[in-house]
């Protein structure tokens, strides 16, 4: 329930930040005009001229897709909003997930030298991430045996490895998702212009023009989300296949290092 509270939350912080940054575009292209306006030296500009100067990148942007249509378009932009919420949510945990093992090897190696597995135990319990969970889980099983500890360590390796893949299958169903619904929504807007001829009788460049155009920003809109969720997407299992090599090292150190305190 946390999680998803926290994609809810970036959600809504990412539509409320597009928002305002829109209004703030809008409210400073009407100042300008009016400045324009206003001055005696540019008298002979008129406003159309200055609307198109400030016309921006993201006004741009919000013209086409308004173009585009709110059925496909709308859908499309969900799945953007909903894969960039999950991607910051993942990015956030797998960052936070991170340790440093090599440290955290020889702080254990150390506690359970000079104070035993319960020392070595409250190292692992007051340091983060995955890689501090299996080593306190092995250590807690130690008193079962090595290879209870061993077994333990490979169990909850396991575990921690599906946390750290949680929900990315989502973003590879937005990778799929966007640009195919741009496919249909492209699809439909052909269809639509072929009725438009057929009920006109006669083949018009400017009758099948616009339907056209507004067919193919579907297809454009839907592969943009598919590449920016795309590099989320590979930094991501980046990062989790990061964090799993190191997983899988340290695991291996605590049960060298076991192995050799039971010697003792």
């Amino acid at each position: 329930m946390k999680r998803l509270f926290s994609i809810l939350a970036i959600t809504g912080l990412m539509t409320f930040g597009s928002v305002q940054a829109q209004d703030s575009t809008a409210v400073t292209a009407t100042e300008q005009v009016e400045e324009v306006a206003a001055s005696d030296d540019v008298v002979a500009i008129s406003t159309d001229d200055v609307a198109k100067e400030e016309v921006t990148f993201t006004q741009a942007i919000k013209k086409r897709f308004i173009e585009g249509g709110p059925a496909f378009m709308g859908i499309v932009l969900l799945c953007l909003i909903l894969g960039l919420a999950i991607a910051i949510e993942r990015i956030i945990y797998l960052n936070l997930s991170t340790t440093n093992t090599k440290k955290l090897v020889n702080d254990v190696e150390s506690a359970l030298n000079s104070g035993g597995v319960d020392a070595a135990k409250e190292v692992a319990r007051n340091t983060t991430g995955p890689v501090a969970s299996i080593f306190y889980q092995g250590l807690d099983r130690y008193s079962h045996g090595l290879e209870s500890a061993e077994k333990s360590v490979v169990a909850y390796g396991g575990v921690q490895m599906g946390q750290l893949e949680k929900n990315v299958s989502w973003i590879s169903l937005f990778i799929a998702l966007a640009p195919m619904l741009g496919f249909m929504g492209t699809v439909i807007g052909m269809i639509e212009a072929f009725d438009q001829i057929q009920s006109a009788g006669s083949m018009e460049p400017s009758l099948v023009a616009g339907g056209i155009k507004v067919a193919l920003l579907t297809t454009v809109f839907g592969l943009i989300v598919a590449i920016i969720l795309q590099i989320f997407y590979n930094y991501i299992t980046a990062k989790i296949d990061s964090i799993v090599n190191d997983m899988e090292d340290a695991s291996i150190s605590l049960i060298d290092i076991l192995s050799d305190y039971s010697k003792k």
